[in-house]
């Protein structure tokens, strides 16, 4: 007899009662010891946060990873699901600094630096417990039990491993990256967090005069907005190709400037033009400094041409000072000009300036410098420009672009291998491959590594007091035979590192660490290797499964994890950390806009999961687009796919358990062979067979919408062939072998649907 279903039946009471049997009879780690000699399958799993709580766009992600994981499960494949999570960054500083109202960096380090990590580690896993229970509940198996975990000693110590490789091969090193700069704060900002900060403002807008050498008289027109970086100007950008000319003012002094510009400066009585130019024929001209900006070896004060300068605002003269400005930084490194900054850290200009703005907070000087160029006669025009400008989030503090000293990775030296190394991986959609990935290859830059920040990853650079000789330390035993009473029990987040003082080999002076800790991009971008805390143990299991055969996370990883993940791998073994990948969409809320806890449209999964059940929301997740597809996350379309597929699945079930234990048929006995059932039957079954060749197919090639959309067109014929087939729907009384033979097919069919339906619905209706 076959189990009925109650009329009390819901899909979400049913799952809960599988869970409980998955849980109780341990179903997946026996899953896992039944195919631990099979061929492998390698999945990584991309660590997620666990400070906040899970949201139902976070579910997309992992249900897609479970189907992948299931089905290789059951094509004969041990597929190991270790569990990871990210602990380190932006996210768990400042979910702390609110929690504690610290608005400033001395704020912070007046509460304590060793206070501030032990909240961090507090707030890590504060919605930890959510994550587990939104995991298990939607049917993903993934052992959470050995997750690997950013923050511990044995996963630091492989990310150390990984920079010493770096620093050994001379692709770590120290230099100037321009940043976001809050100097009240006294803290870089993250590009997610400037976006946080834009106001409208008015600037001043002025065009100054630069008395250029050996031609008396004559002036290279030169527009700013940030009068208060003129004093480190090294350098005037033209655009190649642009057409200048000399043009006589009244006075007798000659402008040189970008001629589509002259109407805006002059409007419509043009001075005359002297003489024309191409932005090369400029090249290298040399004018006097504005300002002394000191001494310095390198060559200043001279023309360069920049493909960033335009002429549809100002003079198509652009200010360089390499300082303070990411494209000022480049051509200062292109040109080997020099870093003049007159600027500290806390937004003074420095005592060594000799102006009158020494000291000045850099927005409170504009006028005194305003003031300075007009009384010298080297002010053309001022006038105020508004536009969008960037302040801190935390104080409303003008942000200041600002070259910082920060260490990189030297990625452009391994460029070209990433590229012949991204041919190799086979990407879902494929287009990403040349596309959004391929290009941010192409343009790709040296990785600015470190952060000045608090809880991270340590940058594992000794530096000596004395004699400036660095040191990167590779392991916990390398800093034990380096230092001096270093703690057995060291843990390797600051400020416990920082106490650590190493003697140099160099002049056995002292050493102590660089402050700065690590992009938290490079901790999960060292997955493969640090897992398995390699080199210093697991090695078997480390070569067991690298490359990782498959990972998918959303679109947003190709300049995330996806590149983290291949630039190291590069580095460190020069092929990829993966072999196939499959970018998600990201999932809008019903206002159109990215689903986001900070915006507040997010939905709580549990409304859905505790009503519908998983299985109705994987099917619609599954089924309502590509998951490359962006996508409008509806309740009514989970609605819909429980009622047309898990309710047709349903029906089938009730009408075939009603009838058959009504005629008390046994479908495992006495069943004709197929050969000798009706055309009817044999037409279902060698369309059930096509679908299993057509599912296998489609998930072979990751094409996670068309195989479940392959389940529901089959449902649709099976409903067609119960209306022409057995007496379990129409309740005819058959006699002979054509009534076994129906029961058996149809039961057949349904076992075989519910086994090919499992990486998508895995608690089977």
């Amino acid at each position: 007899m076959f189990e009925e279903v109650s009329p009390q039946f819901t899909f979400a009471e049913k799952e809960k009662q599988t869970l409980a049997f998955w849980r109780e009879n341990d179903i997946f780690q026996k899953s896992m010891e039944m195919y631990k000699d099979a061929p492998p399958f390698v999945f990584l799993e991309g660590p997620p946060f666990a400070n906040a709580p899970p949201g139902v766009h976070h579910v997309l992600a992992r249900i897609m990873k479970d189907a992948v994981c299931r089905y290789k499960t059951m094509t004969g494949h041990y597929v190991l699901r270790k569990a990871g999570w990210d602990t380190h960054g932006l996210p768990v500083e400042y979910q702390v600094e609110k929690q504690l109202n610290i608005t400033n960096k001395a704020e912070l380090e007046a509460y304590g630096v060793q206070n501030f990590i032990e909240k961090c580690k507090e707030n890590v896993f504060q919605f930890e417990q959510d994550w587990r229970e939104m995991t298990e509940r939607i049917g993903f198996w993934v052992n959470l039990d050995e997750a690997y975990i950013t923050l511990s000693n044995d996963y630091i110590e492989s990310v150390w491993w990984v920079l010493r490789q770096a620093w050994d091969k001379e692709l770590l090193y120290q230099g100037h990256k321009v940043q976001p700069y809050c100097y009240r704060c006294g803290t870089t900002l993250a590009s997610h967090e400037v976006a946080l900060g834009y106001q409208e403002v008015a600037d001043p807008s002025i065009f100054v005069r630069f008395p250029l050498k050996n031609r008396e008289n004559t002036y290279l027109l030169v527009w700013t907005t940030t009068p208060w970086t003129l004093p480190s100007n090294v350098a005037v950008a033209v655009g190649e190709d642009y057409d200048y000319v000399a043009v006589e003012e009244h006075n007798g002094q000659q402008l040189i400037l970008a001629k589509e510009c002259m109407p805006s400066l002059f409007g419509d009585e043009p001075p005359q033009i002297v003489e024309t130019y191409k932005g090369t024929d400029l090249r290298d001209w040399e004018y006097e400094p504005l300002f002394d900006s000191g001494e310095h070896p390198e060559k200043s004060h001279y023309v360069v041409t920049g493909d960033f300068v335009t002429t549809t605002e100002g003079s198509g003269l652009v200010h360089i000072a390499p300082a303070f400005g990411q494209d000022d930084y480049d051509i200062g490194q292109k040109y080997n000009l020099p870093l003049v900054q007159l600027v500290g850290a806390d937004g003074r200009f420095v005592s060594e300036v000799k102006e009158s703005w020494a000291g000045e907070y850099v927005k409170d000087a504009d006028p005194q410098i305003i003031e300075n160029l007009d009384g010298r006669g080297l002010l053309f025009k001022a006038t105020e420009y508004t536009h969008q400008y960037p302040f801190c989030w935390r104080c409303d503090t003008p942000l200041l672009y600002y070259a910082r000293e920060s260490w990189f990775i030297r990625t452009t030296a391994i460029r070209d291998q990433m590229h012949q190394h991204n041919q190799e991986i086979n990407w879902y959609p494929e287009h990403i491959k040349d596309g959004r990935f391929g290009n941010w290859l192409e343009n790709n830059i040296d990785w600015g590594l470190s952060r000045e920040r608090y809880w991270g990853t340590p940058l594992p650079v000794w530096a000596c007091d004395d004699c400036g000789h660095q040191h990167c330390v590779g392991s916990i035993a390398e800093l034990k035979s380096l230092g001096t009473d270093v703690p057995d029990d060291i843990e390797l987040h600051r400020p416990y590192v920082d106490d650590v003082v190493l003697n140099c080999k160099k002049c056995s002076g002292t050493m102590h660490r660089v402050q700065d800790v690590i992009d938290c991009w490079f901790d999960s971008g060292c997955a493969h290797t640090a897992q398995w805390h390699y080199p210093f143990e697991n090695k078997e299991l480390f070569e067991q499964a690298y490359p990782a055969d498959f990972i998918s996370e959303a679109i947003d990883q190709t300049r995330g994890w996806f590149y983290s993940l291949l630039a190291t791998s590069t580095l460190l073994y020069d092929k990829p950390a993966y072999k196939n990948c499959l970018c998600l969409e990201l999932i809008l809320a019903a206002d159109g806009q990215k689903m986001s806890k900070s915006r507040g449209n997010t939905v709580d999964p549990w409304t859905i999961l505790d009503e519908q059940g998983a299985d109705a929301m994987r099917w619609y997740m599954f089924t309502g687009s590509p998951p490359w597809a962006q996508r409008t996350f509806k309740i009514d379309g989970v609605d819909e796919a429980l009622k047309k597929f898990m309710g047709t699945l349903q029906n089938v079930y009730s009408f075939f358990v009603m009838y058959a234990n009504l005629e008390q048929i046994d479908v495992l006995q006495d069943t004709p062979p197929v050969a000798e059932r009706t055309v009817v039957d044999r037409w279902i079954l060698s369309r059930l067979h096509t679908l299993i060749d057509g599912v296998r197919d489609e998930m072979e090639n990751y094409q996670l919408t068309n195989a479940p959309r392959a389940i529901e067109a089959f449902m649709r014929d099976l409903s067609n062939w119960m209306s022409v087939a057995p007496a379990t729907v129409s309740g005819v009384q058959k006699a002979g072998p054509d009534k076994q033979a129906d029961y058996a097919t149809l039961y057949e069919v349904l076992v075989t649907v519910v086994k090919i339906a499992a990486p998508f619905v895995p608690f089977g209706g």
